[in-house]
């Protein structure tokens, strides 16, 4: 039982760490630049943590600068102003996800300018053999370990981490929640202490400072987990911190 607990529980935060990490404060954001080599390593990292969820960098980049763009707007990708369920809007964001990723809509340069792509390996990795092969090796782990009948119930919940993890905040942080900055959509805070989403959570924050590396940190208790990874990194100088786009937290706090 605790062998899958476990792993259910280090799928959950790797996977979601390598999405905020990689697919949006870098790929989106470029809060923090990195070498070539370096970015292939974190595809390939991506790769293993997400597994059947791989969501590809250019993909989730080019989106994600739309949503920034069009924030509640008609041209939102995702937004529950104008979509009437959450398995609506994770339906259309899953439709133009892959459109962007397949590159079959057309996209303005502003969104795609500097997004990181690799798409030999994105083919491989988005391919159905690699979705098959890491679901398959879940369910392996499962039929090894599951000891109780309830810890299959969470096996569809790994197939899908990623959509769950998005929708988490493009849904519930912009219906529930405190906000600190006024700001030109219904982004909210949606956890005061974040031990879900490793920082996704204060996304109003995000918002109004879309390329700072530290989500949180306006309020004591908004401590960002992954901040402290990118503050680690920084200085063992496997990535560049982008410092001239971090907001000094006293600026930040009287902006609140």
């Amino acid at each position: 039982m605790y062998i899958i607990i476990g792993f259910f529980i280090a799928h959950w935060y790797l996977s979601l760490f390598f999405q905020t990490f990689f697919l949006h404060r870098y790929a989106a954001h470029k809060a923090f630049t990195m070498s070539k080599t370096t970015e292939k390593v974190f595809f390939v990292l991506t790769w293993i943590f997400q597994g059947s969820n791989y969501l590809s960098a250019y993909g989730y980049g080019v989106m994600h600068r739309m949503h920034h763009a069009f924030a509640d707007t008609p041209d939102d990708p995702h937004s529950p102003t104008y979509d009437e369920s959450i398995w609506k809007m994770m339906w259309k964001t899953k439709t133009i996800y892959s459109a962007i990723a397949n590159k079959t809509m057309k996209v303005e340069e502003r969104f795609t300018k500097g997004v990181p792509e690799w798409q030999a390996f994105d083919k491989f990795a988005r391919s159905i053999v690699s979705r098959i092969s890491w679901g398959a090796l879940y369910v392996l782990i499962y039929w090894q370990f599951a000891t109780l009948w309830w810890l299959w119930l969470l096996l569809p919940v790994q197939f899908f981490l990623s959509p769950i993890h998005g929708a988490i905040i493009n849904w519930f942080a912009h219906k529930y929640g405190y906000v600190n900055f006024p700001v030109k959509d219904t982004s909210k805070n949606f956890l005061p202490v974040d031990f879900l989403m490793m920082g996704e959570s204060y996304h109003n924050n995000h918002h109004k400072h879309g390329s700072r590396a530290n989500f949180g940190g306006i309020r004591w208790h908004e401590i960002d987990p992954t901040y402290y990874v990118i503050l680690l990194l920084d200085k063992i100088g496997v990535i560049q911190l982008a410092k001239k786009k971090e907001v000094s937290l006293g600026a930040a706090k009287r902006a609140a």
